[in-house]
């Protein structure tokens, strides 16, 4: 077995835990702020997940994929596009939402940054539900050959 299956899945659940984190537990206290500091501290907070999140996305889909050719297991595609999709979705669902948020200025934060960013944070629960489904389905692919 080479070491793909393992990065894979190590991969995933690093997204899932960053991903889980965020939904869980960042994102829900940055709610508590007034509409100013709740966008003063998504910003940042946004600009250093991005290319974390999307670097584990990319490492564990693309080890996942190596993991299938290897093996010719066909849940690792399944994981492996489940982890994938972050991108996609995030492109087209999220992304027009993270440019509004971004081109505002906290010091001129209205109502409006408030319900971007619940509406952001639902749509990013979907991010964390694809990567605990990738982690379990790459999880399972290495029980099946254990």
């Amino acid at each position: 077995m080479t070491l793909l299956p393992i990065v894979a899945l190590i991969a995933a659940a690093l997204f899932t835990g960053a991903a889980g984190y965020i939904s869980f537990v960042e994102h829900p206290a940055r709610l508590q702020l007034e509409d100013g500091p709740l966008l003063a501290q998504w910003q940042p907070s946004y600009a250093k997940a991005l290319p974390i999140q999307s670097g584990l996305a990319i490492i564990g889909g693309v080890c996942g994929l190596g993991a299938w050719y290897f093996s010719g297991q066909w849940l690792w595609i399944a994981g492996s596009v489940t982890l994938l999709a972050n991108w996609p979705f995030t492109l087209i669902a999220i992304m027009p939402t993270n440019k509004r948020l971004q081109a505002m200025r906290p010091d001129q934060a209205n109502p409006e940054v408030r319900t971007l960013l619940l509406s952001w944070g639902k749509l990013h629960n979907v991010r964390s539900l694809l990567g605990l489904g990738s982690t379990l389905l790459f999880a399972w692919c290495l029980c099946l050959t254990a």
